[in-house]
């Protein structure tokens, strides 16, 4: 039965908390800019500014992810990030970088000391920055003479200038430990307001999404010395309103731009073209191009460590971590489908806040479980599990998502694009979308998910979201998910048996305790419950507690099929005696 949205839910969506909606700093809204504040301290808006905020995403609700994108390396063209002194007086500190020129936004966080990003109205300001800035002492050790746009502010009278010190607020990089969210959750008043709570400490904050474009800005200052007319852009999780704070960032040199003037000056009575080196495969020019690119960042890139190149992988890539910024990074080239990937999410996360909402509170309940891992094996990948919630949207009543097929139908001339043979059309203008009709609550829809997939025939049954529903398996795999574009590739195909059917236990537990949850009433000493009670490690926080419930659960089944033969054998019975 489906349950109306409640009125306390929807508040939440304008009220202190910043994030279920579009306008969340992690959705498809990203108009906010990271401020300072008066302390050091994890704070929400006062009120007037969340307001402030609320009208300046007015204007960008609509904005397709192609626009979103733009802006934002756009945005990083023109920021810079220093370090800073741990004694610092902000004030003073944003008094000499205006010299320079306007600074449109800035915020500090904490990453091997105190940083800021300084976001400057013209791009010319920060060439202006460079002329007046110093080359560091060589005393010990020589230096690369490569002018970056990290720059190190000290101060130069530390002891008479410490008593003009003033704390700065410190934008959060990382999500709040586990442990303590349950302490949070066990204080709301719904499950909907639970994983609103999880969304908004797990997702991505605007300062964050702010790094990760100047992490892909700065790779492209070596990459343009190459290739001038190329782009660094993230893909992934870093884009597509499902990242969450700490994962890694996603990055591919994109050379779209290059082809399209190419194509543009054969125009004419006459052709003129680049003389280029020629080679024999796609492949071999993106493992030299990457190899070099890799070495460049390795000797001559300030923050640039631990560069690895990894060429003869089916996707080349290089991975670096980015020091400055605190980020692991994956750098590969032309990633096309991968950018359609990460679209279609984006789209998805801006059609209704309850699809963040779910994906975020699935994928945090996955790890707790063990379901989910970092480093690559034979468990579910966050991107399966986000392609199961999506699946199980579309197959609400009404349904809460449109099909892959049904957003091909939206498309226009400009949204029609085959890469590499494979259809990756689907409507790119928001507006175009009719929202849904679906009023049920992330209570329920929590619920159903486990039900749902606790009780999926896997055997038989694999999940399009190209169609939005089940067919057939074309192969053996024990879980099957149909890549959306690459239709003859299964983006599940790394999970074995084992894990599969322990996802399927972890999911029957789940939809029991919520079940279970409905028929009890709630205390007053603020005990793990709802979702908070799903984020604890069935068996480990309280074994006998897990023994009493998994007996229960073994005495209901076995009353139930007592009850059920029962039942038959009073319906034999009287089928006998009619006779």
């Amino acid at each position: 039965m489906a349950h109306r949205v409640g009125g306390r839910a929807l508040s939440l969506l304008r009220g202190r908390l910043r994030l279920p909606g579009p306008a969340a700093a992690g959705g498809c809204e990203q108009a906010r800019l990271g401020s300072s504040g008066p302390a050091v301290q994890r704070a929400p808006q006062a009120a007037g500014a969340e307001e402030a905020s609320e009208d300046a995403e007015v204007n960008t609700r609509k904005k397709t992810f192609t626009e979103v994108q733009t802006e934002r390396l756009e945005q990083a063209e023109r920021t810079v990030l220093i370090k800073c002194p741990p004694k610092l007086n902000e004030k003073k500190l944003l008094q000499y970088l205006s010299s320079h020129g306007n600074i449109r936004s800035h915020f500090f966080f904490e990453n091997r000391g105190i940083n800021a990003l300084i976001e400057f109205s013209e791009k010319n300001s920060i060439a202006s920055l460079q002329d007046a800035v110093g080359i560091p002492s060589a005393a010990e050790h020589h230096v690369v003479p490569f002018k970056s746009r990290l720059f190190t502010f000290t101060l130069k009278n530390p002891v008479s200038q410490a008593a003009q010190e003033t704390l700065v607020h410190l934008s959060p990089q990382s999500h709040i430990p586990v442990k303590e969210l349950i302490q949070k959750l066990s204080h709301a008043d719904s499950i909907s307001n639970q994983m609103y709570i999880l969304l908004n400490e797990f997702q991505l904050t605007e300062e964050n999404i702010k790094l990760r474009f100047l992490a892909c800005s700065l790779v492209r200052d070596f990459v343009r010395a190459y290739f001038p007319d190329s782009m660094v852009k993230p893909f992934g999780s870093s884009v597509n309103t499902f990242g969450k704070l700490g994962c890694d960032v996603d990055m591919f040199l994109d050379f779209h731009d290059v082809r399209k003037h190419a194509t543009n000056m054969k125009k004419g009575p006459f052709e003129m073209e680049y003389q280029m080196k020629r080679l024999p495969s796609e492949r071999l020019a993106t493992q030299k191009i990457l190899s070099v690119i890799g070495d460049c960042l390795d000797n001559f890139g300030p923050g640039f460590v631990s560069v690895q190149k990894i060429l003869n992988a089916r996707c080349p890539l290089v991975k670096f971590s980015h020091q400055p910024t605190g980020f692991q990074c994956d750098l590969s080239v032309s990633n096309s489908i991968a950018i359609k990937s990460s679209e279609l999410l984006y789209i998805y996360g801006c059609l209704d806040p309850r699809v963040r909402a779910l994906v975020f509170t699935v994928r945090c309940w996955a790890r707790v479980h063990g379901l989910t891992n970092s480093v690559p094996g034979t468990w579910i990948t966050n991107f399966s599990l986000t392609m199961m919630v999506m699946f199980f949207l579309q197959k609400r009543t009404p349904p809460i998502i449109p099909t892959l097929d049904q957003l091909k139908e939206l498309a226009d001339e400009k949204d029609k694009h085959i890469i590499g043979g494979y259809d990756c059309s689907f409507v790119s203008d928001l507006s175009k979308i009719k929202p849904t009709k679906n009023t049920e609550t992330l209570d329920a829809l929590l619920s159903d998910f486990f039900e749902y997939f606790g009780n999926f025939d896997f055997r038989k049954n694999s999940i399009n979201l190209r169609k939005g529903k089940e067919v057939n398996k074309p192969e053996s795999s024990p879980l099957y998910i149909w890549n959306p574009f690459e239709q003859d590739l299964n983006i599940s195909k790394n999970v074995n048996q084992p894990q599969l059917e322990k996802f399927v236990a972890m999911a029957r537990e789940s939809a029991w305790i919520l079940q279970k949850e409905e028929k009890t009433q709630r205390t007053i000493n603020k005990e793990p419950w709802g979702l908070a009670a799903l984020l604890i490690p069935f068996g480990k926080s309280n074994p006998s507690k897990m023994k009493n419930r998994m007996k229960g659960m073994g005495s209901e089944t076995i009353r139930s099929l007592l009850d059920s033969l029962k039942l038959n054998n009073a319906n034999s019975l009287q089928k006998a005696v009619g006779k």
